[in-house]
């Protein structure tokens, strides 16, 4: 049985908690003496979350069993982190065989010396500032998570469960993580390495009417041709006004928009869907697969079949 403690301070991040314990709650109950899950405050009193919920920890810090698994969830409570426990993290951090931190949970392990050396993220708000405050770390501010040895740490609230799901997929296996997000209703897990924006997110809406238009086009269409010239035709602009336009409003190019939705698009598929890679590169718009395989190392670092192998559920159905 692998021990699960998670820290507890006022102003926590309720989701940073309960995401990830959800996940290890779900591993055990299909899988009984997998995960015994705890959770611990400095002194073992109740802490009230930012949210305004109350959690009552099974432990003070000081009596708590040492743990398999560390993790440090974040919230607006990590700005005024009490000595204490950035005390506790250090002698107790390195002990952990798994060092986990959800969102701005890094800046405790960072206030410790932990991720000195190491490549870390964090929620995307607060990368800068971790880089700026902690220079030995290698803040990588794209990445919904990322391990490096025994320390992973994660990016917003919801890639805690991502995170969770792979600790546990690595713990138990493919089957018992899958079950796991059926259950929750969610992906298996998103690869650490995709990004922590989806193309629309990434991209600023549009002010003006016709350019939100094209952008919701650009989703919903990205076979179509998507050139400039289209796209400018679509919201009634010169291409010259409509790239300028566009790209002063979104904060990026059409064809970097463009870019990123088809693969977003395409690795959708290639993770829910049997289709073949030829297929997936007409229906995202790529004219050969090769076009495809580009544009996937190009955003992702792999090519799409070893994509496929190692992010798709649909391989274990």
């Amino acid at each position: 049985m692998r021990t699960v403690l998670v820290v507890l301070f006022d102003n926590v991040q309720s989701l940073d908690v309960t995401g990830p314990v959800e996940v290890f709650a779900g591993a055990e109950a299909g899988r009984v003496g997998s995960y015994r899950i705890l959770t611990a405050s400095l002194d073992g009193a109740p802490v009230r979350t930012s949210s305004g919920l109350t959690l009552v920890p099974d432990h003070a810090l000081a009596d708590a069993p040492a743990p398999h698994i560390l993790l440090v969830p974040g919230g607006v409570g990590t700005r005024h982190l009490d000595p204490r426990l950035t005390d506790w993290l250090r002698e107790h951090g390195p002990r952990a065989e798994r060092l986990v931190s959800v969102c701005t949970g890094a800046i405790p392990l960072a206030a410790a010396g932990l991720l000195d050396g190491r490549r870390a993220t964090t929620h995307w708000a607060y990368c800068d500032k971790l880089a700026r405050d902690h220079p030995a770390i290698d803040v990588d501010p794209d990445p919904i998570y990322v391990r490096d040895g025994q320390v992973a740490t994660s990016a917003g609230v919801t890639s805690g469960i991502d995170l969770a799901l792979a600790l546990v997929e690595e713990d138990l296996g493919r089957d018992a993580a899958l079950m796991v997000a059926r259950y929750l209703v969610v992906f298996l897990r998103r690869p650490g390495n995709q990004a922590q924006f989806s193309a629309q997110l990434a991209a600023q809406t549009a002010q003006r009417e016709p350019l939100r238009e094209v952008q919701q086009w650009i989703t919903e269409h990205p076979d179509a041709d998507l050139s400039v010239e289209s796209l400018a035709t679509r919201a009634r602009l010169s291409p010259r006004h409509f790239a300028r336009a566009f790209q002063a409003e979104t904060g990026m190019t059409p064809g970097r928009y463009v870019e990123r939705v088809r693969v977003e698009h395409a690795r959708r598929l290639m993770e829910d869907t049997a289709d073949g890679i030829e297929e997936i590169s007409r229906t995202c718009g790529y004219r050969t697969p090769e076009a495809m395989r580009r544009a996937f190392v190009k955003t992702l670092g792999s090519a799409p079949a070893e994509y496929r192998r190692r992010f798709s559920p649909a391989s274990t159905r």
